[in-house]
This record gives structure tokens, sequence and C-alpha cells, in this order.
């Protein structure tokens, strides 16, 4: 089992889902002949707003263990929060090399991005 897990653009699940199968079909082929074992792909992508495809509770349920759908998109979503803030705040510790003059890692309202 070859599990990829991406996150892409919400337009990009489907076709993100079909290049990951593509992209390891022949490693898939290879593990098959080399080990005598079954091998397949399972791409787990999950749109940036948590968008998915109608296959993705059909890949993750092929997965052991237990995984929530709504944490996976959750986490997604959260991630894709994150770098917006990241983004629009000019007092962000992780945007160094863009900070406008005048603007350091030291200023106090840069803290609560640390946590």
């Amino acid at each position: 089992m070859l599990i990829d897990v991406a996150i892409s653009g919400d337009r990009n699940v489907i076709k993100k889902e079909a290049e990951k199968i593509l992209k390891y079909k022949d490693l898939t082929i290879e593990i098959q002949r080399m080990w005598n074992v079954k091998a397949r792909v399972i791409p787990v992508i999950t749109g940036a707003t948590g968008t998915i495809s109608k296959s993705f509770r059909k890949y993750v349920n092929d997965i052991p263990g237990n995984h929530d759908v709504k944490e996976l998109q959750k986490t997604a979503i959260l991630g894709t929060a994150h770098i917006v803030h990241c983004a629009l705040c000019v007092h962000c510790v992780h945007r160094t090399a863009r900070r406008p003059l005048g603007i350091t890692a030291a200023t106090p309202s840069a803290e609560h991005h640390m946590q």
C-alpha cells in the first residue's frame, strides 16, 4: 500500500488524485513483481478549503486504522487559515524576509503568533 497525502487547490483535487495514481504506477508494478505482493496507490488529496472527491472516503477507508474525514478536512482548512493569516499579518514571525522596514520579530505584538 502506497499512501500519498497532499493538499491541493480546490479545483485540482480530482486531477491530483489521478496524477498520484499515475505517478506511482511503475513503482507499484515493480513492488508487486519484486516482492510478489499486491500493492496499490491510495491518494489522500484534500483541497485547501476541505474539498474532497467522491472517492475520498473510499480511499481513506482502505487505510488501516480509524480515520475521521471531517478531522482531515479540518486540518487542511486550519493549515490554509494559518498561511493566509501569516501572509496578511505584518507582525508575523514567519514572514521575517518580507517584513516592512521598522517591523522586527521583537515587536511585542508579534509574540501572539509564536504560540
